[in-house]
């Protein structure tokens, strides 16, 4: 049986509602509770459904307020991956003279570098691999970027 607080007056105690799902209420019971919530309702009051007292919130603001809007969603960064090779990271093992292999990573060399973009006229700010800055070195910037599919006008 659910616990009714004493500060509880008989007016009120018929809009209570009760949160333990076993419970049936009297069919006098539930007459009388919708006659206050008919009432409630049409004095512009909703009733929560969670406390079961009746809020003073009028229906025509709840119903002006609409639906959230969705957020966009933001792409997933990934860390520790070239963008213009696909390198990651490595799982490997570390074996000890003795042959007891222990799990490790071996990490991309990823470095920060401004490369002068030849046909945007600027400089580009990039985190790539030494060998994808080797890759560019022989190619270009331009051949390599467009190879990945790397839109330099966003950078």
């Amino acid at each position: 049986m659910a616990l009714i607080p004493k500060s509880l007056d008989p007016s009120t105690m018929a809009t209570t509602t009760l949160l333990s799902s076993s419970f049936s209420m009297p069919a006098a019971a539930a007459a009388a509770r919708r006659s206050t919530t008919a009432s409630a309702s049409s004095l512009g009051f909703a009733t929560s459904q969670l406390a079961g007292l009746s809020l003073g919130v009028s229906t025509s603001t709840t119903a002006a307020v609409g639906p959230l809007p969705k957020q966009q969603l933001q792409p997933i960064v990934a860390r520790r991956v070239c963008p213009f090779t696909g390198k990651k990271t490595n799982r490997a093992n570390k074996v000890s003279f003795s042959n007891h292999k222990t799990k490790t990573q071996q990490f991309v060399n990823l470095q920060y570098k401004k490369l002068w973009w030849e046909a945007g006229k600027r400089f580009v700010k990039l985190r790539l691999s030494t060998k994808a800055l080797k890759t560019i070195e022989k190619h270009g910037l331009d051949a390599v970027a467009r190879k990945a599919g790397i839109d330099l006008n966003k950078k």
